[in-house]
């Protein structure tokens, strides 16, 4: 099952994707993808529905019809830093030890169409692509053996990044990763049932046309079960978190010289059945 939130920003309704490719308006079932609509109950209560008995949204998605962030009211927005050894590598950095811990702000989070906006004096926005993994059930402590049982879902996320914001300034990455529009999310959330082996999902980024990113789900340091037990004992777990879980090597930082965003860009991503993203650039503004 493919969940999506679709609309103009701030009024989102919550949908599903048919067979076909058409939206199916689901506001007549749920409030919104979000709450207590993730939890094992609510996804068996959507995936009980027959498609064709929903309403047809007009319009064609990623193209007339515009998505949202596929996940509404989140709560927590938490990202995995350097979790693949190769990307490791490449910022010049050392494998580490225990997943890094870090966070986006909500207010970061836009559709998966929507423009990255560079931010005031940004010299260093760069891309990430990334496996985004949204918790269902709730909980905390949670063993990596039942982690999986707490999934909703799948998606793609761009962890658009100011690195010198994140890594030549005072304090944590932090502030290098939260700003508006760094967190584009979708276009849908896919049900586990539906990604088949999450740790060999091919993924991808361009910007321009040309390839940046290419890289594997495979090569991650910290896999998912491990990473949403790893969470939980710093953070209860809540339906409708966001854990992104890394990025492959090829991000703006690590080429010779340094490749970064400025404006006018358009950067495509996606993720092997997770559907893909395109975002246009916008320059700073003055």
């Amino acid at each position: 099952m493919k969940l999506l939130r679709y609309g103009a920003p701030g009024a989102e309704k919550p949908g599903l994707l048919d067979a076909s490719g058409r939206v199916r308006d689901l506001s007549g079932v749920v409030a919104d993808i979000g709450g207590d609509a993730l939890r094992p109950s609510g996804l068996k209560a959507l995936q009980s529905l027959d498609p064709d008995t929903l309403p047809v949204v007009d319009g064609t998605p990623q193209d007339d019809l515009r998505l949202g962030p596929c996940v509404g009211s989140v709560g927590k927005f938490v990202c995995i830093g350097l979790n693949y050894a190769d990307h490791a590598e490449e910022a010049g950095m050392p494998i580490p030890p225990e997943p890094i811990i870090f966070n986006k702000w909500t207010s970061a989070i836009c559709g998966p169409n929507d423009p990255i906006q560079v931010p005031r004096g940004s010299e260093k926005t760069d891309w990430e692509v990334e496996l985004g993994v949204v918790i269902g059930e709730p909980g905390v402590y949670i063993d990596e053996a039942d982690a999986m049982n707490h999934v909703a879902g799948f998606c793609v996320i761009n962890d658009v990044s100011e690195r010198e914001y994140q890594l030549d300034r005072a304090g944590t990455w932090d502030k290098g990763k939260g700003c508006d529009t760094f967190g584009p999310t979708g276009p849908w959330l896919v049900t586990p049932d539906e990604v088949g082996d999450v740790d060999n999902l091919e993924m991808w980024l361009d910007v321009d046309g040309e390839r940046m990113q290419s890289g594997s789900t495979a090569t991650l340091i910290f896999k998912v079960p491990h990473l949403i037990s790893y969470c939980s004992q710093f953070m209860s777990m809540q339906p409708g978190d966001i854990i992104s879980t890394g990025t492959p090597p090829g991000v703006g930082m690590g080429k010779k010289p340094p490749r970064y965003l400025k404006g006018g860009e358009v950067v495509t991503l996606g993720i092997a059945g997770l559907g893909e993203q395109a975002s246009p650039v916008l320059a700073a503004k003055g």
